[in-house]
């Protein structure tokens, strides 16, 4: 192993996946784990141990993680106190007077802050940046230490408009420092430098509520690390797809939510373009849900916020990922009025499916989609994923669909097994019709691309639901969030508010913000001590026509190197607002909102021949065996082939399985799967 050898770890809600590259040698090296939820690290460090047990000759660990969305979704965040200017206390709990339920007449919402904890200082800002009222140090302390004597381990500052002008909130934040015994203080013009109050104190609570979390996590694996002699750089992957440091994650939490996620979509994106996919639809099935991304000409999409849960509001660039409640070990039942329902309640790793054998004999928690996978023939129960156990219990399983779905719903068995799998299957084309049909996608130009755990098992029943065309199995489905973790570019996002209308735009004053914070991007990467392939600057501004409340992104390109010309901005708005909703509002004022850059740090390119398949006569050669499977109620006796040694070109009709360490394809009678030259599984309808 050479000193250039980079380690991906996503750390999911079942399984922690680990990818190893070594550029020098060009070997791959893949490991699947249970995920340790009462301490995810201890799994961090068995993956790593599976893959490299000298740490030493690492050189980066890059780790993809839902730490922090766990914590906010399970409320087992820090306790956090907010300073906030009087009058504006309740923003938080006032959001945007919305419902959980959009028609219902009722809901309750509970903060991550409570109202306790929300203190209030006099200070105003006005919206122009005036200052109105200074803020009093002295008053901001005594809140402070109202906070600290009150049990509140994190600090959120959170000024009405600061992001017009943050010299009262940054007062303010200096004088909270001054007493406060951690480092966990967090000002919202620091986070969010953005128009829009709730979406600007949520992030910013939000954020100051991981960092105790966060924090803790992060010193928890550097201890590990440091105990097995690991010298190199520790990155963590953010939401939007890029890598930080350790450091700027501590401070910047918020910005983590949905990193593993958000790597399994930049790995499907750079094998799909080597594939020669430019278009694709990726389908992460994990353990506890099912997440759905579009990449249109191989740019992914983003977004600009996201609710985590109901009511906590992250505004923070990040790539667009849909999330539903089905996964592997998401929960089958049958409901009070008689209906099958799969999710979103999920076993996770421990107990895990009814097949892992470790829930008791009396357990009230019904099967999973894993168990109907397993009773239908469709994984292998004596060569279960991850290599931990040594079987699985099919005749549990099939007790289990016995009784807690077959006996309610009146069928057997295989029957029972079958519904919950076309349930579970119902919603995730839903989850991808979402993502692509609603939004003005045609799935037959698209790609379908699983991934994750059980991906690949359902990868012919999403064709089939959606109609796209195409399949594209990548060779390690299973670890693929892990692989980009690995791969990951390095990038800092940047926004300010300019809320003006277009026609009174200071371009010499936007060139001027463009420069400053494409200065800070460069700085903080040249900090992070990398050697980049290239660094780009990225420029967009949000822009809507007067009275609009909802923006659209303009992209400027080459705007990061010149000031950009008011026609060009012009012209990218219209073309930007034309793709968004068919025409322009002829009359129509104008105005710029944002301004948003990104400073990226390239990395070297993964060399995706590291991935390719043995060489070799195409041909996929004898089954390592034959196994009965379950498919529209008849058994179908099906060939099962190992998966990795299959050469370049090869071509297998279905039905037939195909299994490897890491996940099994499930590949359906009408459909037939080539082996491309990167190891990819080409799946098309015959």
């Amino acid at each position: 192993m050479s000193a250039r050898v980079t380690i991906g770890v996503d750390v999911g809600g079942t399984f922690t996946d680990v990818f190893l590259h070594d550029e020098g040698t060009g070997e791959v090296r893949i490991a699947k784990v249970a995920t340790t939820r009462d301490d995810p690290s201890r799994g961090f460090v068995e993956g790593l141990a599976r893959v490299a047990p000298r740490l030493a000759e690492v050189a980066t660990i890059v780790h993809g993680t839902t730490a922090g969305t766990n914590a906010l979704l399970e409320r087992k965040v820090g306790r956090t106190g907010v300073i906030t200017t009087r009058g504006f206390r309740d923003v938080l709990e006032m959001r945007r007077r919305d419902r959980p339920s959009t028609w219902g007449l009722w809901g309750t919402f509970e903060p991550v802050v409570e109202r306790s904890a929300r203190l209030e200082v006099d200070e105003r800002v006005l919206a122009d940046g005036t200052v109105l009222v200074p803020v009093s140090p002295d008053e901001v302390e005594a809140r402070a230490r109202e906070l600290l004597a009150a049990g509140c381990e994190a600090a959120c500052v959170f000024f009405v408009n600061s992001y017009a002008n943050a010299a009262n909130e940054a007062a303010a934040v200096a004088a909270v420092r001054r007493v406060w015994p951690n480092a966990h203080v967090t000002a919202s013009h620091e986070i969010l430098p953005e128009v829009r109050e709730f979406e600007r104190a949520s992030t910013a609570s939000l954020n100051a509520a991981l960092q105790p979390v966060v924090g803790r996590y992060v010193a928890k694996l550097q201890h590990a690390l440091d105990a097995r002699d690991f010298g190199g750089r520790l990155l963590i992957v953010q939401s939007n797809g890029g890598v930080m440091s350790v450091a700027d994650a501590c401070r910047r939490p918020v910005r983590t939510a949905l990193s593993g996620p958000a790597a399994g979509v930049i790995a499907c994106a750079h094998i799909a373009a080597g594939a020669g996919f430019p278009n694709v639809i990726t389908g992460d099935v994990g353990g506890t849900s099912f997440d759905v991304s579009l990449i249109a000409g191989g740019q992914t999409a983003f977004a600009a916020q996201k609710s985590i849960d109901f009511g906590l509001v992250i505004r923070t660039p990040m790539i667009e990922i849909q999330t539903i409640g089905a996964g592997g070990g998401s929960i089958a039942r049958v409901d009070a009025s008689g209906l099958l329902q799969v999710g979103p309640e999920s076993a996770g790793s421990s107990p895990g499916p009814v097949c892992y054998g470790l829930r008791p004999a009396d357990d009230p928690m019904g099967p999973t989609v894993t168990d109907a996978n397993l009773v239908l023939g469709r994984i292998n129960a004596r060569r279960p994923i991850g290599g931990q156990l040594a079987a699985l219990d099919v005749d549990a399983a099939r007790r289990s669909i016995e009784r807690h779905v077959g006996a309610p719903l009146g069928v057997g068995a295989f029957a029972a097994a079958l519904a919950i799998l076309t349930v579970a299957n119902a919603k995730m084309a839903g989850a991808i019709r979402l993502v692509s049909i609603e939004r003005g996608h045609d799935p037959q130009k698209f790609a379908y691309m699983p991934f994750g755990g059980g991906g690949a098992l359902h990868v012919c029943a999403m064709m089939r639901e959606v109609g796209v065309a195409t399949g594209l199995v990548p060779r390690y489905p299973g670890v693929s969030s892990a692989l980009g973790c690995a791969i990951a570019d390095m990038r800092h996002d940047f926004v300010r508010t300019v809320n003006r209308a277009f026609d009174q735009l200071d371009t010499a004053a936007l060139a001027a913000a463009i420069a400053d914070f494409d200065g800070e991007g460069r700085r903080a990467l040249a900090s992070a001590g990398i050697d980049f392939a290239s660094i780009a600057t990225d420029v967009e501004l949000d822009m809507l026509y007067q009275g609009q409340t909802h923006t659209v992104a303009v992209p400027l390109p080459g705007a990061g190197a010149a000031a950009p010309e008011r026609a060009a901005i012009r012209a990218a708005f219209d073309a930007a607002y034309r793709a968004a909703f068919g025409q322009l509002l002829d009359n129509v004022p104008v105005r710029v909102l944002n301004l948003r850059v990104s400073v990226t740090g390239a990395r070297r390119r993964f060399d995706l021949t590291a991935l390719a398949p043995p060489a070799g006569a195409a041909g996929a050669g004898a089954p390592r065996e034959r196994r009965p499977v379950w498919h529209d109620d008849a058994w179908l006796d099906v060939p099962v082939f190992e998966r990795l040694p299959l050469a370049s070109g090869t071509r297998i009709a279905g039905p037939a399985l195909f299994e490897q360490p890491d996940a099994t394809v499930w590949l359906e009678p009408g459909f037939d799967a080539r082996v491309d030259a990167h190891g990819n599984l080409v799946i098309a309808r015959t």
